[in-house]
């Protein structure tokens, strides 16, 4: 798809699947923003490592995550369905510790599938899929699994967001010292680089650079956060609100960059390179701190910002360097394409919502055209080729500020023409909003239904008192 932002348009290789079945090695980053990378046009944070990963493979510049949400991002990742197919998936982000939150342990997901189809799987970092005594990655067909629950941890103290212990060795707390960052890509390096029988599938989610603000070097930061527990645990001293700064961010960003480049030497290291499928992308957009640009909007908002993020695959073995491409992808099509390339299918009892991309990324084969689609308890959205529908369900400004009038709205964006959600063309083109309107209806009908006292549902405004009119 052809753009006049001036991207290239790649294609598949052509080159043909190789006969043996790849390692797959996915690197989940936590909030990362549009252009926090500098293969994405940051001129600030320096990404060298991720940078040359885009150079080896293909860069997506329409890579969607498949919720803004980093809960609801993840389970559609493992199981390869729109998320508020579950429970779990209804919460923004999760942070009930129930029986009913999270994937059952029954549900097949890209680690079950991999595993059965003779994969080593592990997982290192961020689960936030559910907690302990009722979930855990373990339980979802992750062999090895070192890292924390919750949605956030202190990079130091690695206590959560209510100052619990959240350090895991596999089902069983474990006390260290060290940059988490630093402390889960070790793992992985080493988990990659070791003698295995067969494929492996490994699962890299950094909390980077997700709050608490803190570098390689803050630790008397993360000893403060601890202290505001016994002060004041909620809100949760995690989010760091007085802290951070652009700088601190693009310490975080570089931090997990260099730590990437270390995972990426190991598995070089070990001869695994060529026949590995690396992918890089972010749970949901950035928000503080992030760069979005030209996107509006930011994590939790179905505006692009929210939802558009770096999305990088290397392939050496089947898919050609240096490739750019602004075919539009999410998160759901990624599992469906890891779980073709394993040589395995999905569970017929539940049909992946996804759209592989193996043919063609690597048969030569036309690009598969589908629709993306994203829900969330106060929005909606579905991309339909260049255009994208977004059904608004709060209050809106007309222009900047004034006047704010409450919705819903249905509004349309030519992503091709521009891609920060200003011009409004719903009303040139009638048959299409239509169109799209009535698919994502049909979909939605499918899905759970948000609970009348969820928080995100929005509520009548309040009587406005007169405004002025504008000069």
């Amino acid at each position: 798809m052809a753009t006049s932002e001036g991207a290239a348009v790649a294609g598949g290789s052509g080159r043909g699947r190789p006969a043996e079945p790849p390692n797959i090695l996915f690197i989940l980053a936590d909030d990362l923003g549009w252009a926090d990378l500098g293969c994405y046009g940051s001129s600030t944070i320096r990404t060298p490592h991720l940078d040359r990963l885009a150079e080896a493979g293909i860069r997506f510049r329409h890579g969607y995550a498949c919720s803004p949400w980093c809960s609801s991002t993840r389970i559609g990742l493992y199981t390869g369905r729109y998320p508020s197919r579950l429970p779990a998936g209804l919460e923004e982000p999760l942070t009930s510790h129930t029986e009913e939150n999270g994937i059952p342990a029954d549900h097949p997901t890209l680690s079950s599938l991999l595993l059965a189809a003779g994969y080593q799987t592990a997982m290192f970092g961020k689960w936030h899929c559910g907690w302990l005594p009722w979930y855990s990655p373990l339980r979802i067909g992750f062999q090895t699994f070192y890292g924390n629950f919750d949605g956030a941890i202190d990079y130091f103290e690695h206590i959560n967001t209510i100052g619990e212990a959240d350090l895991y060795e596999g089902e069983t707390s474990v006390e260290e010292v060290g940059y988490y960052t630093s402390l889960i890509s070790d793992r992985a390096a080493e988990f990659v680089a070791a003698d295995h029988d067969g494929p492996f599938y490994v699962q890299l989610n950094y909390t980077a650079p997700h709050w608490p603000w803190e570098g390689r070097g803050d630790h008397e930061i993360g000893k403060e956060i601890r202290r505001r527990f016994s002060q004041q645990p909620v809100p949760t001293p995690l989010i760091h609100s007085d802290g951070g700064s652009l700088a601190k961010y693009g310490e975080i960003v570089e931090e997990m960059d260099s730590a990437i480049g270390r995972v990426l030497a190991a598995l070089a290291d070990a001869g695994r390179a060529d026949n590995t499928i690396v992918v890089f992308t972010s749970d949901n957009g950035g928000e503080r701190w992030s760069k979005n640009w030209p996107l509006v909007g930011e994590k939790g908002d179905l505006a692009e910002g929210g939802i558009r993020v770096p999305l990088i695959l290397r392939w050496p073995a089947a898919v050609a360097a240096g490739q750019t491409t602004d075919e539009p992808v999410d998160t759901l099509d990624l599992t469906a394409t890891l779980i073709n390339a394993g040589g395995t299918g999905p569970d017929d009892r539940y049909p992946l919502d996804g759209v592989s991309l193996l043919p063609w990324l690597v048969d030569g084969a036309a690009f598969p055209e589908h629709d993306l689609f994203w829900r969330t308890s106060s929005q909606g959205a579905l991309r339909s080729g260049r255009y994208k529908y977004l059904y608004d369900r709060r209050e809106r400004s007309v222009l900047g500020n004034w006047p704010r009038r409450d919705g819903p709205f249905h509004l349309m964006y030519d992503l091709a023409v521009e891609s920060r959600e200003q011009a409004d063309i719903a009303r040139h083109h009638p048959e299409k909003l239509a169109e799209m309107r009535a698919t994502w209806e049909r979909i939605d009908a499918e899905l759970l239904p948000y609970p009348p006292d969820h928080p995100g549902l929005p509520q009548p405004s309040k009587t406005r008192a007169a405004a002025s009119e504008p000069d």
